[in-house]
């Protein structure tokens, strides 16, 4: 749903008192700001339309089932693509990222009710061509 810019349908996969925890990057690779509930997960994820166009692929994923019932744990890695113009370039911020998660059995399935992104590492990429944004 980030890649598609459905930012309204990435909130609800988390529950309604969820948290998302995210770095301040490039002075903050580790979680320190935190956002609590659908709407202000949203507006938190949708700080990616500040760019032409991301790509969310998806390493490794581990889970685990807690001791108590209807909840789960689990750490996602992931490499995202950030494509933007800057001048005359095109350039691609990278970040080799995981999530680190704790899910919870809603009545709509499983949900995020806690979220934080982790950033391993940023590299910064030229880019020789980058397909435009798809129109909305």
């Amino acid at each position: 749903h980030v890649d598609d810019r459905q930012f309204d349908s990435v909130a609800t996969l988390f529950t309604e008192t969820a948290e998302l925890t995210v770095p301040d990057p490039p002075d903050a690779l580790a979680p320190v700001h935190s956002h609590r509930g659908r709407e202000a997960i949203g507006a938190a994820v949708a700080a990616v339309a500040a760019v032409t166009r991301t790509e969310h692929a998806i390493v490794g994923e581990v889970y685990e089932e807690t001791e108590t019932g209807g909840s789960a744990a689990g750490r996602v890695a992931c490499v995202a693509h950030h494509w933007s113009h800057r001048g005359d370039e095109v350039l691609d911020v990278v970040w080799h990222l995981r999530y680190d998660d704790e899910y919870r059995l809603t009545d709509a399935g499983w949900r995020i009710s806690r979220r934080a992104l982790t950033i391993n590492a940023i590299e910064t990429r030229p880019v020789r061509r980058l397909r435009p944004r798809d129109p909305a």
